[in-house]
């Protein structure tokens, strides 16, 4: 069975070990309301991960990338052009924002994009981009952009 919690420093390593691609596979960018989960594995083969991005089917320039863990452990969420998020402590964050794995909470809490990391956030393209990158994935998956 996976355990669903996982340590803070599990969590963060799992965030930063380097990821790659699992297979050749060429994906399609998804259309409007549509998602898609790519596998990845660490370099060792050792840790299975997924990459999901998601679109809204009616607000169309709503999207999410997510990195998630043994199936189960959301390590990583980006949310763009969503709704705002309220925090546990009751802290507003507006979209966009990043969801981050915090013990004891798991995505619960949503922090403002790091500064600097996501700089064209209106790009589809450019964000999946920028969020492999944050979230290590050295050898990303191939993916047909399709219409954007």
């Amino acid at each position: 069975m996976v355990e669903l919690n996982v340590t803070q420093a599990e969590a963060d390593a799992l965030l930063s070990m380097p990821k790659i691609r699992a297979d050749e596979t060429v994906w399609n960018y998804p259309g409007p309301g549509g998602m898609v989960s790519v596998p990845l594995v660490s370099e060792n083969h050792r840790e299975n991960f997924v990459l999901d991005v998601s679109r809204g089917q009616i607000n169309l320039i709503k999207s999410t990338c997510q990195n998630r863990a043994r199936q189960v452990i959301l390590l990583a969420r980006l949310d763009i052009n969503g709704t705002p998020h309220h925090n546990p402590d009751g802290e507003r964050i507006d979209c966009p924002h990043i969801h981050l794995y915090r013990e004891g909470f798991g995505d619960k809490w949503a922090y403002p994009l790091p500064e600097g990391q996501f700089l064209h956030i209106d790009d589809r393209w450019e964000t999946l981009q920028d969020f492999m990158n944050y979230c290590n994935i050295i050898h990303p998956p191939h993916f047909h952009q399709g219409l954007l």
